[in-house]
Order: structure tokens, then sequence, then C-alpha cells
């Protein structure tokens, strides 16, 4: 069983910042790509930033220069500094690994969302 747990979400004002974290546990053999996701109220969940095995890293257009995503592979564990926050980042956080618990099973995994509010 594999489990992933984000934190770090809250309520920032516009201009603020935040680090969402997400630790991978459990029976894992192997983790290769993990990523951000996120989902605002009435809309389809968007990629925000993933990072490779290999730490080749893409980004939504819409956080390029703002939001940096990094992975520490020794704590199975990773970071989404988010700075600059604006309304429109509002949304619930979700963090996506693919992970294989045997080497013949990846399998992509979700975690159960941080909310994250930017308002004055």
């Amino acid at each position: 069983q594999v489990q992933l747990v984000e934190s770090g979400g809250g309520l920032v004002q516009p201009g603020g910042s935040l680090r969402l974290s997400c630790a991978a546990s459990g029976s894992i053999f192997s983790i290769y790509a993990m990523g951000w996701y996120r989902q605002a109220p009435g809309k389809q969940r968007e990629l925000v930033a993933t990072i490779t095995s290999g730490s080749r890293i893409n980004y939504a257009d819409s956080v390029k220069g703002r939001f940096t995503i990094s992975r520490d592979n020794a704590k199975n564990t990773v970071y989404l500094q988010m700075n600059s926050l604006k309304p429109e980042d509002t949304a619930v956080y979700y963090c996506n690994a693919d992970i294989a618990t045997i080497p013949t099973m990846r399998v992509g995994y979700w975690g159960q969302g941080t909310q994250v509010t930017v308002s004055s």
C-alpha cells in the first residue's frame, strides 16, 4: 500500500508565499515522476508542475517564474514553493506520483489534496 500525504496549504494574501510538501510512504520500489495538480471550483483539474526522477521539470505557463518544484529522493518527497501568489491560484492542490511497488508494476497515486486560498 502506498500513501501520499500533503501538507502546507492555507490562507495567504496576494503576493504572499506558501510551500507545499508531499511525502510518499509504504511499499515503494521506485518513484518516477512526481508532480502537482490543482482544481479550482467549477473547473477541471490542471497540471501545475512535474519533475522526473532525473529532475527534468515542466511548469504550466500560468505559474512559470513564480512556482518552483523540487524533490528529495532520499525522503520520497516533492515540494512546491509558490511565490507571488494570485487570487487565481486558489484551488485544491493535489500531489501525484508514478510509483512502482514491484519492478514490473507502475501506478499513478494521488494525495488527498490541500486547500490553497489566496485572498485579502
